[in-house]
């Protein structure tokens, strides 16, 4: 008796221990919240007990392909910015410009990443998407110089991949998913770029190594983006399928690494081309196997999903605007042949450029993200009965932002806001009125120091498989019996990009 009464009052003690903590803690953060006139945003109402008819509506909406479709519904509910409680645990959300700046650039230094590294270490090991503070700044030190246009300013790196991509289309026409093709064309692109030769993996067969890696890639994503759903219960989600997809990208990876490195030494001089000395210079800064490999994934990944997406919804919407695709072919028609293309003469396709920044804008490949907050810290509005008060974020609170919602906000793009409509880039839209909304408007490729180092690299790409497939196909149209929705209720699914649930299919003639 003795011992269970000296273990209640244990628990007890404990128990008020945590109150009294908390208390203090409530306390503090009250104080914050007076000195700068903070208030809560809306509340998104939670009408099961601790909040789990939340999880389940994003799990049903996940399974229903209508994810971004619910995150945009809740914000239209509460204003563009909100707060959320799941199993006792107060979350935000936000799509105002002014609150991205905060976030992105100008208190950069109070967010972090949160849980990300160790819901996505097991598949991407340490990279520049997953690095905080010196080892990230260190990797975008190292690749920026590395991904700089003069790389690719003869568009070379491309047209082995693209010549393989056109050898794999009917070519006497005919019905074909694009999306799955484009997938392996960026795979190849990538490889081409980082390692001077592609892997080629749209002439290998099914059941190569190539293919094997692409369908493990896809797996593993498919299960992290489960993990960032459930954010510090990620661990929930795993197992031993998880496990098996992330060791055959790791040793496809360590394959690659191993064929382009042998015989290579740190001390050697480079006297390859700037596009297979990237990896040496990789390899130069990240001896160490391991690091080196998660840098290798990292950039894979984004130099394959990302593009691969871009190029699929491109397409989808052409064939199912008719009109827009005839000024995008009349474009075209007028640049030279392949072989004396150059990236300027893609820059300078003015319709295609706005053409992609529409997609990107309706379809960001990365429509939503997150991140937490390293120390207490205050977004400048969303909050009070206007809205427009600030709002306290405590330390340790995640903050998600949709880039999909943002971008069909109709006060920064016009009343229409979901409709698919090149010629609005030409415009004088409210997104130029102000200086945040224009620089923290339109966020296809992040903002602040985390931009993307990518970004000229892929719209450098689409623009150039774009013109090639345009000019071997002179009609590309929708084929009999696919469906025209509106925009936006078309089905979606997000692994850690957005893809096309039921594929780009296109009828080339």
């Amino acid at each position: 008796m003795q011992f269970v009464a000296l273990a209640a009052l244990l628990l007890l003690g404990w128990i008020l221990k945590r109150y009294w903590a908390s208390r203090r803690r409530q306390k503090a953060l009250d104080a914050i919240a007076r000195e700068h006139g903070c208030l809560d945003p809306p509340l998104l109402e939670n009408q099961r007990p601790l909040g789990v008819d939340r999880l389940e509506q994003i799990f049903r909406a996940s399974a229903e392909s209508r994810l971004m479709e619910l995150f945009q519904f809740h914000f239209r509910q509460t204003g563009y910015t909100l707060k959320q409680v799941f199993l006792l645990t107060p979350a935000y959300g936000t799509v105002d410009p002014a609150n991205l700046e905060a976030i992105l650039s100008t208190k950069f230094e109070d967010w972090s990443f949160g849980p990300r590294r160790d819901i996505t270490f097991p598949m991407f090991g340490d990279g520049i998407f997953t690095q905080e503070g010196e080892a990230w700044k260190r990797s975008r030190v190292m690749l920026r110089p590395q991904l700089a246009h003069r790389q690719y300013e003869d568009l070379k790196v491309f047209d082995e991949p693209m010549d393989d991509l056109l050898s794999s289309l009917p070519q006497s026409g005919g019905v074909v998913d694009l999306q799955p093709l484009f997938f392996r064309f960026t795979l190849d692109v990538t490889t081409a770029f980082l390692f001077g030769e592609s892997i080629r993996s749209l002439t290998s067969s099914p059941g190569s190594p190539e293919h094997d890696f692409a369908a493990a890639f896809d797996l593993a994503q498919s299960y992290i983006i489960q993990r960032f759903r459930l954010l510090d219960l990620y661990w929930l989600i795993g197992g031993r399928e998880f496990r098996e997809a992330c060791r055959q990208v790791t040793a496809f990876a360590d394959k690659v690494i191993d064929q382009n490195l042998k015989g290579f030494s740190p001390e050697d001089e480079e006297t390859e081309t700037g596009r297979y000395v990237f990896l040496r210079t990789v390899a130069k800064s990240f001896p160490d196997r391991v690091a080196l490999r998660g840098q290798i994934v990292n950039i894979l990944a984004a130099g394959r999903d990302t593009t691969a997406c871009l190029l699929s919804w491109t397409f989808f919407m052409l064939v199912r605007h008719p009109e827009v695709m005839e000024k995008v072919r009349a474009e075209i028609s007028a640049v030279g042949d392949a072989e004396s293309l150059t990236r300027d003469d893609l820059r300078n396709l003015k319709y295609l450029q706005n053409v992609l920044k529409e997609v990107l804008r309706l379809y960001p490949s990365v429509p939503v993200n997150t991140r937490t907050a390293a120390e207490t810290t205050v977004l400048p509005t969303g909050g009070g009965p206007d809205r427009k008060s600030p709002v306290l974020i405590p330390a340790g609170s995640a903050v998600a932002y949709s880039v999909y919602t943002l971008h069909r906000r109709p006060d920064l793009y016009g009343l229409d806001a979901e409709l698919f409509r090149p010629e609005r880039w030409d415009e004088d839209l409210p997104l130029f009125k102000d200086r945040v909304s224009q620089n923290y408007g339109y966020l296809p490729f992040s903002g602040g120091p985390r931009i993307c180092l990518g970004m000229d690299f892929a719209l450098t790409e689409a623009a150039y498989a774009i013109v090639r497939i345009f000019q071997r196909y002179p009609n590309i149209t929708l084929p009999e019996g696919e469906k025209v929705d509106v925009v936006g209720v078309e089905k979606q699914t997000v692994t850690l990009v957005l893809q096309i649930t039921d594929g780009c299919n296109v009828k080339l003639g």
